[in-house]
């Protein structure tokens, strides 16, 4: 109690207030409905608080701290942190002279007029305290009746073909007789009404040209007829729909092209200009809805513009549409020619990174990664990516494993077609929003880690990308191959295998032939306050391969002489993003995994389990050191503790708070809790099970981060402490071991 006091008191401005000052603290609107009822009277009564101007300094439980560090920085020297605080958080003062009370009852009064409460009245006073330096300005409004519409015609001249084409609209008109007069109301209509036109050929249009005007003679109470017209002088072009007569797509297009004519070809009406085969005109046409003949529309030219920029190929996508020819006074419809200028990113691209890796299972060492793109190799958007990696990684902490190395090194390569390859035919406008993408990739890859084992593996797989809309993607791939093979085992870790069945029939699985199904749902670049993002993946395994896999002496089955794996997996990854302004944001995140091994498994192959612990899940536990459940291994840090942290159920939660520092520095608070579990008991992982009791064997950290922010290129750099750590005594498991922080190093956000 003292100390809030004393915190309170601390930060009170009263003493900083100039002598003939007050200090403006509120502004309060009151309206006086005895006269005039209304159904909306609180929204009514919302927009008119939220006019009144200027806003008062903010105020935190009694607290102005914003104006406290203000005040503190105009004194002579204020020093470093408070001219900080002062930057970051403060405000100029808002006295009771900054407030002009005509001039807002005014504002109030125009705001009501745009309602339709005409005559209303308003008067402002400034109730003052001269013994707390403060002042509040009250408002009381007097409302009168509100005008309401009987009547709505449209005015506009029937010889004009405008006339019949906005009368058309009108039967999604928003303005309804007995309505009380809305300005924002008509507003919206004219709006809604030039859409209409637009996506009807009239390209020459502006929503400015309709006017709406009232009359209230012909009534005695508060009553009024409504009529839309149109702009005098309008020219004769804005009154007349466009055709789309020519389409002229330039596949190649830059400023700097050869004004001399280059070659045409004419292919589905549409003529494509470019110096020699840069891009095929079968291919390109699918992707354009426009079509010679056809009415101008706003949304086809989008559309077409989005799916353009989808195949991958281009940097810039413009349609600039110009009249073909001038318009004549007899004219009832123009034409237009539609220019399609695409500009290509470079075709070719080579990427060349230099890696330090350090993990938190003990390993440092060099990396290398390449990759080599063609971004139109068959001169259909088609895109070539090969990329390489390497990693040769060496151990600098850990029991009982001095001498371990670790030498990693893979090849891919993805061709993607902007188009669907389907046995069977598909109309390409059935995916209007975009046309979906498929991709083929092949892959190799080695792991060799001395004294242990040597893991190679070979992966392809065949695919679908395409966007349902602005916010949805899907992702299918009804092929995945995953051929592994463990060689080169050490006696030692043949002993790790032996003592852990579970381990080993993880690694036995090395065949794994399934699809996998992603769904994803996006609002993050967006800019609204509440954003959302749901992730949703389905791996599942083995299942067709189990209608035609021979079985043997053990029972369980093969294909071409390869036992498989045989499982299903689903997890589902949401987070939200509260943004309290452009840079300060809550983040929250829930994820919740689940995999089933069955038929030919009986554990789930050790590539697709779940792990816990990290940059990207719980900060205060390194990678792999968190679970199954409650277990630890007998030698913290040996070699048999990085193999056995994982499981087949991972249920994990988030919260961070971001806040600007300073220029490119950005800080955090957060706090992680999670663990993961497997669904059966396991002879040599004692606690693994999950049970109901899971909640209190979550792993439970804090911590806060650094982050630098280089043109949206995130480092990330995070100190957090375990809080509750389940593999500890049930009675000794929530700690304080703020001494010895987990330090985590990555790129980008965690979520």
């Amino acid at each position: 109690m003292l100390l809030a006091f004393a915190v309170f008191y601390g930060c009170s401005v009263k003493k900083f207030i100039p002598e003939d000052k007050l200090l403006y603290t509120e502004g309060k609107v009151e309206i006086d409905t005895a006269s005039a009822a209304t159904k909306d009277l609180k929204s009514i009564k919302e927009e008119l608080q939220n006019t009144l101007r200027p806003e008062p300094n903010k105020s935190i439980l009694g607290m102005r701290l914003g104006l406290y560090f203000h005040y503190k920085a105009q004194k002579e020297n204020p020093g470093f942190i408070t001219k900080f605080l002062n930057k970051k958080l403060g405000e100029e003062p808002v006295y009771a002279a900054d407030v002009n009370l005509p001039n807002i009852s005014e504002l109030l009064l125009n705001r009501l007029e745009n309602k339709g409460f005409f005559y209303s009245s308003a008067n402002a006073t400034m109730i003052k305290d001269e013994k707390n330096k403060k002042a509040k300005a009250l408002y009381h409004v007097n409302l009168s009746e509100a005008y309401k519409l009987e009547k709505f015609k449209l005015d506009i001249a029937d010889s004009l073909v405008i006339h019949d084409a906005i009368k058309a609209t009108l039967s999604e008109t928003l303005i309804k007789p007995g309505m009380r007069f809305d300005l924002s109301t008509m507003k919206a209509e004219r709006e809604r009404i030039d859409a209409a036109l637009k996506s009807n050929g009239y390209y020459n249009f502006q929503a400015n040209a309709l006017i709406f005007e009232a009359d209230t003679n012909q009534y005695v109470g508060r009553k009024f007829d409504l009529f839309l017209s149109l702009k005098k002088g309008l020219p004769k072009k804005a009154l007349i729909p466009y055709k789309v007569e020519t389409i002229n797509v330039y596949p190649r297009y830059s400023l700097e092209s050869k004004s001399e004519a280059v070659d045409t070809v004419r292919y589905e009406n549409m003529n494509f200009i470019q110096e020699g085969i840069y891009f095929k005109p079968k291919r390109l046409a699918p992707y354009i809805l426009l079509e010679e003949g056809a009415l101008y529309d706003p949304v086809t030219s989008n559309f077409t513009g989005r799916r353009l920029s989808a195949i991958g190929s281009y940097k810039y996508v413009n349609i600039n549409y110009k009249l073909k020819d001038s318009i004549s006074s007899t004219d009832s419809i123009g034409s237009l020619v539609a220019d399609i200028q695409l500009s290509p990113l470079k075709k070719r691209g080579i990427r060349v990174e230099l890696q330090g890796i350090s993990n938190s299972n003990g390993f440092a060492g060099p990396g290398l990664e390449t990759s080599y793109t063609n971004r139109n190799v068959f001169k259909g958007g088609e895109i070539w990516k090969t990329s390489g990696d390497f990693l040769y990684a060496f151990q600098i902490s850990g029991k009982d494993r001095s001498g371990l190395t670790s030498t990693e090194f893979g090849l891919k390569t993805d061709l993607i077609f902007p188009r669907l390859l389907f046995p069977i035919s598909i109309d390409s406008d059935f995916f209007h929003y975009s046309i979906p993408s498929t991709k083929i990739g092949v892959g190799f890859k080695y792991l060799n880690r001395s004294q242990l084992y040597s893991l190679s593996s070979i992966f392809t797989s065949f695919g679908y990308l395409w966007e349902a809309n602005s916010f949805v993607t899907h992702e299918l791939n009804p092929v995945v191959i995953n051929i592994t093979n463990l060689s080169n085992t050490s006696p030692e870790f043949e002993k790790i295998l032996a003592e852990n069945t579970y381990l080993e029939n993880s690694f036995k699985q090395e065949f794994i032939a399934g699809l996998t199904y992603r769904f994803t749902f996006s609002e993050f670049n967006t800019n609204r306050r509440n954003q959302f993002f749901v992730n949703t993946n389905l791996d599942m395994a083995g299942n067709l391969m189990s209608l035609f896999g021979k079985e043997q002496a053990n029972g369980k089955k093969s294909l071409f002489g390869q036992e498989f794996a045989q499982y299903s997996k689903l997890d589902v990854d949401f987070r939200y993003h509260y943004n309290l302004n452009l840079k300060q944001t809550i983040a929250f995140r829930l994820f919740a995994g689940l995999g089933l091994p069955y038929g030919n498994s009986e554990v789930m192959p050790y590539s697709k389990q779940y792990f816990s612990g990290g940059p990207y899940s719980v900060r205060a536990f390194a990678i792999r050191s968190l679970g199954p459940g409650t277990y630890s291994p007998e030698t913290e840090g040996g070699a048999d503790s990085f193999f056995d942290r994982t499981g087949n159920i991972r249920l994990e939660a988030n919260v961070e708070y971001r806040f600007p520092i300073i220029s490119f520095f950005e800080g955090a608070i957060f706090a992680d809790a999670g663990n993961i579990w497997n669904t059966k008991a396991i002879e040599n992982l004692p606690g693994a099970k999950f049970s109901s009791d899971f909640i209190n064997e979550l792993g439970i950290g804090t911590g806060i981060g650094l982050r630098v922010d280089i043109q949206n290129f995130i480092l990330r750099f995070d100190l957090a402490v375990p809080l509750h750590d389940p593999a500890l005594p049930k009675e000794d498991r929530w700690v304080n071991d703020f001494g010895s922080p987990v330090f985590n190093f990555a790129i980008g956000y965690p979520f």
